[in-house]
């Protein structure tokens, strides 16, 4: 047997994180059953927005990122980081940045591990994506204005045969936690 200690971090990082998902895969499923695919919906992106400041909170203190991120190069330096650290391998998602204040998403095809469990589930026509709603809440939490395209809503590799986009990034408008800005509202379009 090996000792915890002699566990590569990514490694560690894996097993967290498939305990971590197998967790709110259990939660979602759980959910449906009690109270259907509706409220589940609502309930996953209630837990997901609630958690994401936290969660972001503890990955800036791991990371020793003490200041507000003020520039695209320091976001992609602190994205990068975190998505060592909360977006293993098994996710299937490729993060790239084609271009100054554009960040970009890929899933490999139809290996979404949510598109997976919820086909399986058998509800994936209404599911709302919850994996991009999290990069979202990441970035309202870091107080970064940003707009998806495309928008989050119903899975895109269902609807879509396809889970790929792009995030326009307005580095130079700060959210203050207030959602309903002039300023937040503009960039979001």
């Amino acid at each position: 047997m090996r000792e915890a200690k002699n566990i590569q971090q990514k490694e560690t990082v894996d097993l967290l994180n498939k305990c971590w998902m197998t967790h709110d895969g259990m939660w979602f499923f759980h959910c449906l059953q009690e109270f259907g695919i509706d409220a589940t919906n609502k309930l996953n992106k209630s837990a997901i927005k609630s958690l994401s400041s936290i969660e972001i909170a503890r990955v800036k203190k791991a990371l020793d990122c003490i200041t507000p991120i003020e520039d695209f190069d320091e976001f992609k330096g602190f994205f990068e980081e975190a998505a060592n650290l909360m977006i293993p391998d098994f996710m299937n998602v490729q993060f790239t940045y084609p271009e100054k204040n554009k960040m970009a998403w890929e899933f490999n095809q139809n290996k979404c591990f949510a598109y997976s469990g919820i086909k399986r589930l058998g509800v994936i026509e209404q599911y709302e994506c919850g994996v991009l709603y999290r990069i979202k809440c990441w970035l309202d939490a870091l107080g970064i204005a940003h707009r998806f395209i495309p928008e989050i809503g119903k899975c895109h590799m269902h609807v879509n045969g396809s889970c790929a986009g792009e995030i326009k990034l307005f580095l130079s408008i700060r959210m203050h936690n207030n959602e309903n800005s002039g300023e937040l509202a503009t960039a979001r379009r």
